[in-house]
Order: structure tokens, then C-alpha cells, then sequence
């Protein structure tokens, strides 16, 4: 089993006694940094990312490869990448890139197929001068999404 494949194994048996927590990404560069990037259903803390790094640094020998180990929680501003991210943001606003356009707007649902997002437009009235507001929504399939990112309001 190469160093890669045992890593893998170990966390995935790592997040199996956490299981509102997913894994986004995991990286292992050529000089053996191990780099694990965590999610969960309700936020990732902090001790989550300790335990997931003891239970891998526990069940790996320095002597046999030497590596460095970073665990740590998806930031804000990561774009989002698995289906189960866009589920846990529903209600949140996101600003999604897709190959047409940039668009601000409420998740209002998600499902394994696609996201519907809903928001207010300015645009010229049917009838007159002017502008109106309109409410939109969008049906939108995880193939058309370039990047999705949640806002942070204060």
C-alpha cells in the first residue's frame, strides 16, 4: 500500500466516528505534506480537526515516511464543491459563476441534480419608462456552475 493510499484509508476510517463531518479535499504533495480539508453538516470545530489529525499522525510511522500533517476547516470564500455543501447553505445568499454570467442570489433549494436560486432584478418595465423590480428564480444544474461562493454578511 503506497503512502498516499494509507493516508486515504486512515481518513476515511477517521471520519467514519464523525459522520455530520465530509472531507473536501485531500492533497499530498511530492515532499509528503499532507494537506486535509474538512466540511460538515454543521461547521467544522476545531477539536474535529484534532481529532481527525491525531487519529491519522496515530496510525502513521515517521520512521517508515517522514510527512507533515495540516488539518483544517473549508475557509470562508472557498468555493463550494461537493453537492452536500450547496444542501447544508440552503438560505444563504451565494454569488455563483456560471459560463454566461455572475449572479447574486438566495439558495433556495438543492438537490443531487441541481440548485434553484431566487432573487430581486431591476429591468426595464413591460409598459413605460423606467425600471422595475421583479423577482427571479433560477433552475440551475452542479454541470452549469463554474464556481459558487457563500456570502458573508456582517
Amino acid at each position: 500500500m503506497t503512502f498516499k493510499e494509507k493516508v486515504n484509508t486512515l481518513l476515511t476510517e477517521g471520519l467514519l466516528e464523525k459522520p455530520s463531518i465530509f472531507l473536501i479535499d485531500l492533497i499530498i504533495t511530492d515532499a509528503f505534506k499532507v494537506i486535509v480539508t474538512l466540511d460538515g453538516d454543521n461547521g467544522v470545530a476545531l477539536q474535529d480537526c484534532i481529532d481527525v489529525s491525531k487519529f491519522i499522525d496515530s496510525n502513521l510511522d515517521r520512521e517508515e515516511q517522514d510527512y507533515s500533517l495540516e488539518v483544517a476547516s473549508v475557509g470562508v470564500g472557498s468555493p463550494l464543491k461537493l453537492i452536500r455543501q450547496y444542501k447544508k447553505n440552503i438560505g444563504r445568499t451565494l454569488i455563483v459563476k456560471t459560463s454566461a454570467e455572475i449572479i447574486e442570489a438566495e439558495l433556495v433549494d438543492a438537490n443531487d441534480d441541481f440548485v434553484i436560486l431566487s432573487w430581486k432584478a431591476r429591468e426595464p418595465k413591460k409598459i413605460g419608462k423606467g425600471k422595475e423590480t421583479v423577482q427571479k428564480e433560477l433552475k440551475l444544474p452542479y454541470a452549469d456552475i463554474k464556481e459558487a461562493i457563500v456570502t458573508v454578511t456582517f
